[in-house]
């Protein structure tokens, strides 16, 4: 493997606009993600029959004449009819708040896991450390720089070149090989195809898929498409890695095999959050966060000086040896 370098370009995994890492690869002290008081509420939505356009026209010979979010007089018609954003907003505050409160700090080669019931907020979370939502309050610094001013394009850069995403139902395009899949990231970026291909060959050697380069989704296990989703996940070397339950569709044994592919790609150095239900999954990462009804219930890390608590010394202390000589993922 080759080392990484620290001045590495687009293709090599790192953006303009997010600070590059401390001097010396120094895992245990970076901070990657710091979340303070972050709180994410899903608004309801006006009926049908009180939306402009397409579903007004459909919905209105249906709609009740009166109720709730019915008729002329109603709340919704009154929002529909104000032009006002901010009265909008009021009218539609009556939400439902799925993250509240959350204080979190994760350092560079930490491996964390989000565990926590359906429902408990984990996946929401992950899809705002993804840049993939946006949250209601607080504030998200990702690797130094608080994100929520960045344009679509600045977002979709980092999306692209810092981080790497890995997906419970793998989302790999059915129509292209393995190899297309896992080069599929890198259209993107400054590395000519012949780069690319090297690449991605590279990778699902490492995920034992050398001899399935040309095989299509369909022709593949389940263990298989996550390996290429893992590949594809680590194409531009990113320095987060988040991945929403990547074992749920996973028998035991593919699970294991799955799990020391994450071990040893957080081993090189890279941060990992991974979302899951499992305890048996969850232990296996350096750290665990439990969440409950959108809020962090242990494994909290405010209470520690420099934001790390107790629950995340063995991840922090393993990322510090790890960042000490990281090599390319």
């Amino acid at each position: 493997m080759t080392a990484r370098s620290e001045n590495s370009g687009t293709g090599g995994g790192q953006d303009d606009h997010v600070s590059s890492r401390a001097p010396g690869g120094n895992a245990g002290g970076e901070v990657v993600v710091q979340l303070n008081g972050i709180r994410k509420v899903f608004r309801q939505v006006l009926a049908p029959e009180q939306r402009p356009g397409m579903f007004a026209r459909l919905f209105r010979r249906a709609a009740p004449a009166s109720g709730p979010s019915g008729g002329s007089g109603g709340q919704g018609a009154a929002c529909a009819r104000d032009s006002n954003d901010d009265a909008k907003d009021a009218c539609l505050e009556g939400g439902v708040e799925v993250l509240s409160g959350i204080d979190l700090t994760i350092r560079a080669g930490e491996f964390v896991a989000l565990q926590g019931t359906s429902g408990s907020g984990k996946s929401t979370l992950l899809h705002l450390l993804g840049l993939l939502d946006s949250p209601t309050g607080g504030v998200y610094r990702l690797l130094g720089r608080d994100v929520s001013g960045l344009s679509d394009d600045e977002l979709s850069r980092i999306r692209n070149t810092v981080l790497g995403f890995v997906f419970q139902s793998f989302y790999l395009v059915p129509y292209a090989t393995a190899l297309e899949n896992v080069m599929l990231p890198g259209m993107y970026s400054d590395l000519s195809q012949a780069e690319l291909r090297a690449r991605g060959l590279e990778l699902l050697g490492r995920v034992g898929l050398a001899d399935r380069v040309n095989f299509k989704p369909a022709n593949l296990s389940g263990g298989q498409q996550q390996r290429v989703a893992m590949a594809r996940a680590l194409l531009n070397r990113p320095r987060l890695i988040l991945a929403d339950e990547p074992t749920g569709q996973l028998d035991s044994a593919t699970s294991s095999e799955i799990m020391r592919l994450f071990s040893q790609v957080n081993q090189t150095g890279t941060t990992i959050v991974l979302v899951t239900h499992d305890e048996n999954v969850a232990a296996q990462a350096g750290r665990v966060i439990r969440m409950a009804d959108g809020r962090i219930v242990e494994g909290r890390n405010d209470d520690a000086p420099g934001g790390a608590d107790s629950n995340a010394s063995s991840g922090a202390a393993n990322g510090a040896a790890n960042g000490a000589g990281r090599a390319a993922p």
